[in-house]
């Protein structure tokens, strides 16, 4: 919210009035001038946007305060605001997690409808964004995440009901322990409270992660950029409206404005998780100023190795769909790395020309620059986003994962051939979050791995790692049901920690959803 005091009247200017006003503004802001002087704080807010009264109340950024004591105002209602939007999150989450699997699953399946009964309108805002990102000249990488493509809205409608029909995944008993005669101790999985996802330019982003959120029982706070302002904007009304009153919409809160993400992300009390995803930027900038876990990754460094005994028929399909298939997704090849041998068999300038004719532009390592008269790599650790990647040569199968532990970022990487000891030693012996033996890539997704959807991929060795879905969003509580017992320094009490099974009408949870 804009904050105006006294000393601010001097730089009021007035315009022509636009086509769709009515005039009057230089009125309005007299009289406010004047209610401020006299210590009567007034907002002026556009009477069109839906809830601006709720808002304006909740001390959020929708209109301009007047006050003579403004400016000393502005960072309590900033903070204010933000509290108040993760404060709702988390009791409207509660309320979620208190009904029945069947109800939370039907929100689901209608929000799904919700999404195709409005498609056309979510495409036209989603055009009018591509149209502003043109003009502004934003990069082409982001523009390819900007798009809603042709039948992407069916696409996200079927994948909320996917996620729909999986199995109930709170209150699932993981383990049963008998502590001591008639004392039994449960641990069953439960929601992590409120999560905080920042993103750039994709708005299918939106949907997907609303329906884990939902799935899983958890509050969310969203902040997507401001190239996706309108398609995110209609997105976040088609999935709130169809959210039921016993929940309210405050269960996904669209953070519109910049400055409230400082705010949230000191909300370490109330706010349990953050999940951006964006640029390497983003990332480390919301690492360095938050105590909230973080969850997600900076880079996406992937490698494909092809080693000495590839099908090359197979490598050439492979290397250009991990790279071409969609260039600015953080799993696609970064780097193709080259066995030494394939070099002399033709091999490796079979694989480059493949890649040449798809349309994606080479760089060399000092090494094999000149084999083609590349341009030399600026580093090994480079994240193109286009059409454009690394080629290296290795001298084996231990040398390309010493390459990738030392230059990769941890997130997918591949290796192709038809010698399964070397595979094996390639998918046991690499650290990243995703190793894949003769698929692209690409294959690193929530959709593609059966989860429905995904939040993001982690490449953190703690929580959850690669894309995660439902059961990433989800932790732990014990629950145990004794007949009076009392520790009363254990002289009372004979431990057995004995291991009891599950039933199977238990290892479930029960309509009466936590």
């Amino acid at each position: 919210m804009i904050l105006l005091s006294d000393r601010h009247l001097e730089t009021v200017t007035f315009g022509e009035k636009s086509r769709v006003g009515r005039g009057g503004m230089t009125a309005k802001l007299d009289a406010a001038w004047t209610s401020a002087e006299a210590g009567i704080p007034v907002v002026i807010a556009s009477g069109s946007r839906p809830n601006v009264l709720v808002e304006v109340v909740r001390g959020q950024n929708v209109g301009t305060l007047f006050h003579r004591d403004a400016p000393t105002w502005v960072n309590s209602l900033r903070k204010s605001g933000a509290r108040e939007m993760a404060v709702a999150a988390r009791t409207a989450s509660r309320k979620l997690q208190g009904m029945t699997s069947k109800e939370r699953t039907q929100i689901l399946y209608k929000i799904a409808e919700a999404l195709e009964a409005n498609e056309e309108a979510i495409l036209e805002e989603n055009e009018a964004d591509l149209r502003a990102a043109e003009t502004a000249g934003i990069a082409p990488a982001l523009l390819q995440r900007l798009k809603l493509k042709a039948g992407r809205i069916a696409q996200l409608a079927d994948g909320m009901r996917a996620i729909a029909a999986m199995t109930e995944p709170i209150g699932k008993i993981i383990s049963r322990t008998e502590l001591a005669e008639g004392l039994i101790l449960d641990k069953t999985t439960s929601p992590l409270g409120v999560l905080l996802i920042i993103f750039e330019s994709r708005p299918d982003v939106l949907p997907q992660i609303a329906a884990l959120a939902i799935r899983s029982g958890n509050g969310l706070l969203l902040k997507g950029g401001k190239e996706a302002v309108k398609s995110n904007s209609i997105l976040h009304k088609v999935i709130t409206e169809a959210l039921p009153a016993s929940v309210g919409p405050e269960l996904i809160g669209l953070v519109r404005t910049r400055d409230a993400i400082s705010d949230l992300l000191q909300l370490d009390d109330v706010i349990d998780l953050v999940i951006p995803r964006g640029s390497n930027q983003l990332v480390n900038h919301i690492k360095q100023n938050t105590k909230i876990p973080v969850l997600g990754h900076a880079d996406g460094v992937c490698h494909v190795f092809v080693d000495k005994d590839a099908d090359l028929r197979k490598a050439k399909k492979l290397v250009v769909d991990a790279k071409i298939d969609y260039p600015a997704a953080c799993n696609a090849m970064e780097t193709m790395l080259v066995h030494k041998d394939l070099v002399e068999s033709g091999g490796f300038q079979e694989l480059c020309d493949a890649l040449v004719a798809a349309g994606v532009v080479l760089n060399g390592s000092k090494k094999t620059a000149p084999l083609l008269n590349l341009p030399v790599a600026p580093n090994f650790h480079k994240e193109y986003g286009c059409n454009e990647c690394t080629v290296e040569i290795v001298d084996d199968v231990g040398a390309a994962i010493a390459h990738i532990h030392e230059f990769g970022s941890a997130h997918t990487d591949t290796i192709v051939t038809e010698n399964k000891e070397a595979a094996e030693y390639f998918l046991k012996n690499l650290d990243s979050a995703v190793v894949l033996h003769n698929a692209s890539t690409r294959f690193s997704d929530g959709y593609r791995f059966g989860l429905g959807a995904e939040v993001g991929v982690s490449t953190s060795r703690i929580h959850a790692r690669g894309p995660v879905g439902v059961e990433g969003l989800l932790t732990t509580r014990w629950l145990g049901r004794g007949t009076g017992q009392i520790v009363a320094k254990d002289k009372a009490i004979k431990y057995t920690h004995r291991q009891l099974p599950i039933p199977s009408s238990e290892a479930a949870p029960s309509e009466n959803g936590v």
